[in-house]
């Protein structure tokens, strides 16, 4: 199973962020999966990376090389992808994985989930996304997920695209029972 994992290049403000993408690395390396994400070695992105070798799991790193520098490239992946463009990192991502966690993020991080998500309803991929909720990091986005309901911009399918959990260990837990999904897309609804 490869797993993406979308999260910031920063520790943010709460210890329990960095705690999450430890334990998120942790847990798969503990089952042998294959960690694809954003191939920096700082912030969650590094931690999440640096405890999955740890616990034994191979990490694919996938990298615009403009962000090598400021991101500063995990050179210790097992496989470590240079790409020359942002939408080209999330396309090898999303092509790479079998599911996706979100742990907190900025910018990047939301953008990255908002199209998955999207992606996922539109049928695009039929890959579970997971949206780890750390110390209610995303509890608005989760509110602004409902107000799209209530203003009548999304209906009630697209809760059927993600899942909102409050732990690492309930993500991959989430994710045990997944079948990897199929790679071939059906086509928008």
């Amino acid at each position: 199973m490869k797993i993406a994992v979308f999260c910031g290049s920063g520790d943010g403000d709460d210890p329990a962020f960095a705690a999450a993408a430890e334990a998120t690395g942790r847990e798969v390396g503990r089952r042998g999966w294959r960690l694809v994400y954003g191939g920096g070695s700082v912030g969650l992105m590094g931690r999440v990376a640096r405890a999955t070798q740890a616990a034994g799991g191979a990490v694919t790193g996938v990298i615009p090389r403009a962000m090598m520098r400021r991101e500063l490239a995990f050179e210790a992946s097992d496989e470590l992808v240079v790409v020359e463009t942002m939408r080209e990192r999330k396309q090898v991502m999303d092509d790479r994985a079998d599911a996706f966690v979100v742990l907190p993020g900025g910018f990047g991080t939301l953008e990255e989930v908002a199209e998955v998500v999207t992606h996922r309803f539109l049928n695009y991929h039929n890959k579970p996304v997971v949206i780890v909720d750390v110390a209610g990091f995303w509890s608005p986005l989760r509110t602004l997920f409902d107000h799209f309901e209530a203003a009548r911009f999304a209906g009630p399918a697209y809760r059927e695209a993600y899942r909102f959990v409050a732990t690492a260990e309930e993500a991959l837990a989430a994710l045990d029972a997944v079948v990897p999904a199929d790679r071939e897309a059906s086509g928008p609804r």
